[in-house]
């Protein structure tokens, strides 16, 4: 799969793309990774679901959506013309689950590539989510390989202690690239109340905080597979957006940006333009993984 630019929107921050379709041109974006979305309709967690920290949010959303099947019936229509790369998130709590949600976007003409999150509870392994041992990460891309046939993108998690063999072991299952990192763990705790903040307590820590482990796991991995990494975690500009570049990335996404900046995408773009034409770089594939 081939991208107008190196710049996407990282799934959960942006919606559908059409909630942002009047404060941005959503053909300049390279690709737009959709809402999270699993093959039954999910309620989500209780509120409050999402809180502020240093450098920093965290939230326990919960993977709210309305299913699959909505999604093929109410909303590609409305999102399918959309003239960029429109990805579909897909989260689920078995193996069979991922690949019959992945077999219902599999049908569907325009929507060129699934992105895989790994980062589910396993409810058939105590709560623990598939993303964080090889076998898990490796039996969810497995069945989803059988049942999806378009450029299948599996998101890692970072809370692993090695992050470069999860991302071996789903290349070896037919992964067409990695995107990371997915949210790292975390809490806040409300002095006043003397009580966690969130209503599950924990919840996935984004924002700048997160950049310099997501730059070093994207640089572990880029080194380590032969197959695109996609990189992600605090990036707010078009500077950041270049290290990962430099670090290995093919691409980036960004996320919790967006909530800060809707139109930060497009002054990404614009900002490696401009530092490529600076430097007399032709392209950006000339800086991928240039960084030693």
């Amino acid at each position: 799969m081939e991208l107008r630019n190196p710049v996407m929107t990282a799934s959960g921050t942006f919606g559908y793309g059409t909630e942002f379709q009047d404060v941005v041109e959503l053909g300049r974006i390279g690709g737009i990774i959709m809402k999270g979305t699993t093959y039954e309709p999910r309620q989500g967690n209780d509120y409050p679901r999402m809180a502020e920290t240093t450098g920093g949010m965290l939230n326990c959303v919960g993977l709210q959506n309305k299913g699959v099947r909505y999604f093929a019936e109410h909303i590609y229509p409305l999102i399918r013309k959309i003239d960029s790369r429109m990805i579909v998130n897909v989260s689920g709590s078995s193996p069979q689950d991922y690949a019959r949600c992945a077999a219902v976007v599999d049908t569907l003409e325009d929507i060129p590539a699934i992105e895989l999150n790994i980062s589910c509870p396993n409810v058939h392994d105590g709560g623990m989510a598939f993303g964080v041992t090889t076998d898990g990460a490796a039996s969810v891309v497995k069945a989803v390989r059988q049942a999806y046939h378009k450029t299948l993108i599996v998101k890692l998690s970072p809370n692993v202690t090695d992050i470069v063999s999860i991302a071996k072991a789903v290349e070896a299952e037919g992964a067409d690239s990695v995107s990371l990192i997915n949210t790292l763990m975390g809490t806040v705790i409300d002095i006043e109340k003397r009580k966690r903040t969130l209503s599950i307590g924990t919840g996935g820590l984004s924002g700048p905080c997160v950049k310099p482990i997501a730059l070093r796991m994207v640089y572990q991995v880029a080194h380590a597979v032969d197959i695109p990494v996609i990189g992600l975690g605090g990036i707010c500009n078009a500077t950041d957006a270049i290290e990962f570049i430099m670090a290995g990335a093919s691409a980036i996404e960004i996320g919790t940006a967006n909530f800060l900046d809707p139109a930060v995408s497009m002054k990404v773009v614009d900002g490696i333009n401009e530092w490529l034409d600076a430097h007399n770089v032709a392209s950006v594939r000339d800086i991928i993984g240039v960084a030693e």
